[in-house]
């Protein structure tokens, strides 16, 4: 029976990592960010995933963003999902253990990249970190756009029925009939969060937990409070914030994500727009239309 985890469901947020010019982590900025989220609404917080550019970082700076959120989160009472998945499931152990004694809550761990495995190739990796880390709580992430493999339904639904500590998966694959045969068939207490922001409010209206949001780096009192109304069924309100969001929220991936988003968070005063190569700045024809898009939302 999988592991009953009350509170991941709701907003979370894939956080952005801040940039130093020559590179480094922003240490100070990162804190007042991750600060910032807690005090907008948000609740869950997701350090080292593709938003915050952890294929660029290497193992020590993934493990001390880890720290810091968890240093933030745990005096704000927020709880933190390590982004942990690599596409070598030796090292995604390893790491994932790491994360567990740095005091995440949870891990997220994304499919396989590269490698295209088969699905029972997918099954059997996400075997071995489950069985590795015992009572760790495991959201599974699907992302083929980024990936270039699915984690099928069947897959998904093998796994919750056999581990009790994968629990959630973030959904980003934008299949609404896979999304929808994983809720209709899921265990008890398996939660299913929407990966991309604008899938958010229909998965919900489907019976998703929740959404892992990039947006909410930009805007999280807004993007919590659309959560919110939405779980509580309150689609009324929450189709009034979805919409007055969703420019922002397209727009987020005009370019390679998280580069807009950086873009906006500079516009805002909140960081520096700087990326990791090969992530490069958003072009001047971006930087227009995300410019408009922050107007038409005042």
């Amino acid at each position: 029976m999988t592991m009953k985890i009350d509170w991941m469901r709701g907003c979370a947020t894939a956080l952005v990592t801040p940039f130093k010019k020559d590179g480094s982590v922003d240490d100070d900025c990162f804190r007042k960010l991750v600060e910032r989220q807690v005090k907008g609404g948000v609740r869950l917080l997701i350090p080292c995933g593709t938003t915050g550019e952890a294929a660029t970082m290497d193992e020590a700076e993934r493990l001390h963003v880890i720290q810091m959120t968890v240093e933030v989160a745990k005096k704000l009472k927020a709880k933190v999902i390590a982004g942990t998945g690599s596409n070598n499931t030796a090292a995604t152990i390893d790491f994932t253990r790491k994360a567990r004694e740095a005091g995440a809550d949870a891990a997220l761990v994304v499919a396989p990249y590269y490698n295209k495995p088969t699905q029972e190739g997918m099954f059997a990796h996400f075997s071995e970190i489950a069985k590795s880390v015992k009572a760790f709580p495991i959201m599974l992430y699907n992302v083929p756009s980024r990936t270039a493999s699915n984690i099928s339904a069947e897959t998904t639904l093998r796994l919750a029925e056999k581990y009790e500590n994968i629990v959630s998966t973030k959904e980003a694959s934008g299949n609404y009939s896979q999304v929808m045969a994983i809720l209709k068939n899921r265990p008890k207490h398996f939660t299913v969060l929407s990966g991309d922001d604008a899938s958010a409010l229909p998965l919900i209206s489907l019976g998703a937990d929740g959404l892992v949001s990039v947006c909410a780096n930009e805007i999280p009192k807004e993007t919590s409070k659309m959560v919110e109304h939405a779980l509580n069924g309150s689609f009324h309100f929450a189709r009034k914030i979805n919409y007055k969001i969703l420019p922002l929220m397209e727009a987020n991936f005009i370019e390679s994500s998280p580069a807009p988003c950086k873009f906006v968070m500079k516009e805002m005063g909140l960081c520096e727009e700087n990326l990791r190569l090969p992530l490069v700045p958003v072009t001047d024809a971006t930087r227009k239309i995300l410019r408009d898009v922050i107007a038409g939302m005042k």
